[in-house]
């Protein structure tokens, strides 16, 4: 499945002069897409990071810029660049198996082991039924510092904190697990989308414990342990403000219908 079309805007107030790196372009080849920005309307110039490609292709790219209105626009139409994440490597699963910012997994085992089943892949469709079931979608009862513990206690959240708590669980039970920033088409409100990745057998297979989009759709951005890896923007340096953000993804025909238990890879 691919999207014939995915696309983001951006728009800083600059304070102080800046450095941003900004992580919004699908995943793989840059064929077919149109990154710009502009400070006051004027062209500036931005150009991706030396080595970030990584396995996946997840890409990273800088803009420089002084005070004023910046403008980051992101467009791609045709097929995903990405191809099928390959087999978990064991240094892979070493990593996603590691508590990490938003994700620690070490004060979970306790709690987590109730969801040990038969085989790993009933104990991750356990898991992130059981989080689709507890949590009540809420973007008011979240914030930059919200970890995966304090969405358990609240019962609460957004994408971000449905995926840390399921990548969370899944850790403390000894399933490799890391996220995923996608372009979902039909999610609503569209945004920025994070799912989850586990390491079972010798696949990644992708899950969404908010069952907001298709996953089948899904086009990958970029993958890692936790929110703080995937970020769209992270100011460098400086004084930036994010003010607005609007997200586009469009899928080929009529969205597929997920059976959100049933595996799924992510491109």
């Amino acid at each position: 499945m691919w999207a014939p079309g995915v696309a983001a805007t951006l728009v800083y107030d600059i304070a102080a002069p800046a450095v941003i790196a900004l992580q919004i372009a699908a995943a793989g080849r840059p064929d077919g897409e149109v990154l710009a920005a502009t400070l006051d309307d004027k062209a500036i110039g931005i150009a991706e990071v030396a080595g970030s490609g990584g396995p996946l292709g997840g890409r990273t790219h800088m803009v420089t810029c002084g005070s004023g209105r910046l403008v980051v626009t992101y467009t791609r139409n045709g097929p995903s660049p990405a191809t099928r994440a390959a087999r978990p490597t064991e240094f892979d699963r070493i990593v996603a198996m590691r508590p990490s910012r938003y994700c620690p997994s070490d004060r979970l085992g306790g709690y987590a082991a109730r969801y040990r089943d038969a085989d790993d892949l009933a104990t991750v469709r356990a898991i992130v039924g059981d989080v689709h079931r507890s949590l009540v979608y809420d973007a008011t009862a979240t914030s930059p510092t919200t970890d995966a513990v304090d969405t358990l206690l609240s019962g609460r959240g957004v994408c971000r904190d449905y995926a840390h708590l399921t990548a969370a669980l899944c850790r403390a039970v000894d399933i490799p697990a890391r996220v995923a920033a996608v372009y979902a088409p039909g999610l609503d409100p569209m945004d920025f989308h994070l799912v989850v990745e586990t390491a079972l057998a010798d696949e990644w297979l992708v899950w969404d414990a908010t069952r907001l989009a298709p996953r089948q759709s899904l086009v990958r951005v970029a993958t890692g342990r936790d929110a703080a890896d995937v970020a769209f923007g992270t100011v460098l340096s400086g004084t930036a403000e994010l003010v607005d953000l609007a997200i586009t993804a469009v899928a080929d025909g009529d969205l597929p219908t997920d059976r959100h238990e049933a595996p799924v890879g992510l491109a």
